[in-house]
Formats: C-alpha cells, structure tokens, sequence
C-alpha cells in the first residue's frame, strides 16, 4: 500500500502514487505535506514548505515520476552563534533534507509542467495532454 493510498485509496491507486519517502534527519516531521488536486485540464500539486525558499527545492521530472527534494542549511542564527563559541542548551533548527517522489499518470504534458513558490507553498501544474481531457459528446435525436 503506498503513502496516499491510506488517505484515499480510490484517488491515489488511479492518479498519483506516492512511492517514495526519505524522512530528514534531525528534524521531527521532516516530509512536507501534499494536496494533489485535478481539474478537467491538469493536476496540481500542493506541497507544504514553510522556512524554505526557491531556491531550497529542486524539483525534476523523468518517464512520469516527479521528484521535489531540497537541502536546507540550519538557520544562520544558529551559525553565527556556533562562531562565537556559545554552547546550545537546545538545537532543534539543524539541517534538513526530504525527497518525494510522484508516479504521474500517463495523461501527462511534461513539457509543459510549471511550478510556483509562494508564502511556503510549492505549486506545481502538471496539465494533461489535450486529447486526454473529458469531450463532451453531442446527442442527436433521429
């Protein structure tokens, strides 16, 4: 059973499928949070990443599988406390990393995925190929 399918498994087995997490280190709840939604014309992809920037995750895409993964340094606050030889009572805000990996469904228009960052969330807007999208079909009377 994969990652979505426990949330809703007629969605996930048919859309997405979420086959791999790699959990940070040294953070608790390292692995962003993800709202997958369709439209007539795309899929889009919500992705929690509050602390990190654009220029924080790398997101790439080959044979259908969407991968977002990113690296974050630990706060510069924290650094330039460690140059001034003060010692840590607690350090929660270390380095932390997550990758996620989306198999996408073939309806896909790869070349035309697009993603926006903004206030914490990735957008990404996977849009499915033309003759994919649902054609309504006229009726005619005899």
């Amino acid at each position: 059973m994969n990652a979505l399918s426990i949330f809703n498994p007629s969605f996930a087995s048919n859309v997405f499928d979420a086959f791999d997490r790699d959990f940070g280190y040294g953070v608790t709840g390292a692995t962003p949070l993800v709202d997958v939604r369709e439209t007539d014309g795309a899929y889009i992809l919500d992705m929690d990443l509050p602390g990190y920037s654009e220029n924080d995750v790398s997101l790439s895409l080959k044979d259908r599988v969407l991968t977002i993964s990113s690296v974050a340094q630990a706060a510069k606050e924290g650094a330039e406390k460690a140059e001034d030889k003060a010692e840590y009572l607690i350090r929660e805000r270390r380095e932390a990393r997550f990758v996620r990996r989306f198999s996408l469904p073939r309806d896909i228009d790869p070349e035309k995925v697009e993603a926006n960052f903004k206030n914490g969330v990735l957008t990404v807007t996977i849009p499915r190929q033309p003759e994919a999208q649902p054609k309504q079909i006229l009726i005619k009377t005899a």
